[in-house]
């Protein structure tokens, strides 16, 4: 399966807790559960996860996140490039497009 194909999970509060997984419960016409858990394309998912978590957040690869919360106090621009990048292609992303500087919109691009 390919990296950005897995179970995916909520984004918004209409489905559920966000960041718990998304789930569509389809019965059939005898009460048999035939779909449950949502597989899809997880590539936006996956690099908004890695941007979300801090280094040990995640027990299947704690060496993965980048914490960008810390950079609410900070404004080392260069330093959270370098750490998104590095980040994502621990992952395998390779990283096309990286804009983040003071006061303007965070933009990546970046694919498998």
């Amino acid at each position: 399966m390919p990296k950005d194909r897995a179970m995916q999970v909520n984004d918004d509060l209409s489905s559920g807790e966000i960041l718990d997984l998304k789930v569509e419960l389809k019965k059939d016409l005898e009460g048999i559960i035939v779909q449950g858990i949502i597989v899809g394309n997880t590539l936006q998912q996956n690099q908004a996860l890695i941007l979300i978590t801090h280094p040990g957040e995640n027990k299947f690869n704690p060496d993965l996140g980048v914490g960008i919360s810390d950079m609410l106090l900070d404004n080392d621009y260069l330093g959270f490039r370098h750490r998104i990048r590095e980040h994502y292609a621990k992952d395998g992303l390779k990283v096309t497009q990286l804009d983040l500087y003071e006061n303007k919109p965070l933009k990546i691009n970046a694919n498998y």
